[in-house]
């Protein structure tokens, strides 16, 4: 059976349980909907189904790369402060321990460190929008973690070294936000609405270039303009440079556009 070379994206997981759920400060309704439903779209992304979905989420940081080795990943409710019903959500996609070592052994045959874990659960930046994307849960999903130190060539040779399981079926997914600063996320003044557009549209054009103008301008990032201002701390960001490594050659599109009170924010997809 010939299976397509598989797509990369970078997806914005929204805000704890939103866009799922409705909540009393995040009250733009067109908002809400805009996301949802670019989550229920990010399945059309590959154009065949993936045979297994690896995940690098914001919310996950060891001090090595680190691989869910877990066959059954229980729920991980990272977040705090929300109605019950966001504690009540069940996305039991199963794990892929054989696809968990086989990354393991291509980072060591790569020289780099790595580790594993058979007991952490799916976090919010995997169960959010997955469940809205695969609600039937039964494709093989491996979260791989941040390294701690948010090193941007350290992220951007992990995406190159995950690149060829692409052609084996696998949809490489970082999840994030390409706007986050949780200071002005609930209570964003004008200022902070221009810097969000700012930073926003300098990443829409960087995305478009070749790739080796796109992997440099991702890597250094801090010279965009207003990027302090977007990601006081960049976990949020790194993802997409991990994307961007495992894209290599392949054109970067601008899936969606769109803001969570009124703070502009993208999502990508390469291949």
């Amino acid at each position: 059976m010939i299976i397509d070379i598989m797509p990369v994206a970078f997806i914005p997981h929204g805000g704890g349980p939103w866009p799922i759920l409705k909540l009393p400060f995040m009250q733009n309704e067109r908002e809400r909907q805009s996301l949802y439903h670019y989550m229920e779209g990010i399945s059309q992304i590959p154009i065949s189904t993936p045979s297994v979905i690896i995940v690098i989420s914001a919310h996950w940081e060891e001090p090595e790369f680190t691989i869910n080795q877990g066959i059954n990943p229980p729920m991980l409710f990272d977040y705090y402060g929300f109605p019950p019903e966001a504690y009540k959500y069940s996305w039991p996609a199963p794990g892929s321990p054989a696809l968990a070592s086989q990354i393991q052994n291509l980072l060591s045959e790569n020289n780099i460190e790595s580790a594993s874990n058979d007991v952490r659960g799916f976090d919010h930046g995997v169960f959010i929008p997955l469940m809205l994307a695969f609600p039937r849960a039964n494709i093989p999903v491996v979260q791989i973690s941040l390294k701690h130190n948010l090193d941007p060539v350290a992220h951007f040779r992990l995406g190159r070294t995950l690149a060829p399981l692409r052609k084996n079926g696998a949809f490489i997914i970082g999840s994030g936000n390409s706007y986050h600063n949780l200071n002005y996320f609930f209570r964003p003044n004008a200022e902070a609405i221009s810097h969000a557009q700012i930073f926003d549209n300098w990443l829409c054009e960087s995305i478009l270039l070749p790739s080796a103008q796109r992997g440099k301008r991702l890597m250094d990032w801090l010279e965009g303009p207003s990027a302090r201002e977007i990601h006081p701390r960049e976990e949020h960001f790194i993802p997409l440079i991990v994307c961007a490594g495992a894209a290599g050659e392949d054109l970067g599109h601008v899936t969606w556009q769109g803001s969570t009170n009124g703070l502009a924010h993208s999502a990508f997809h390469f291949g």
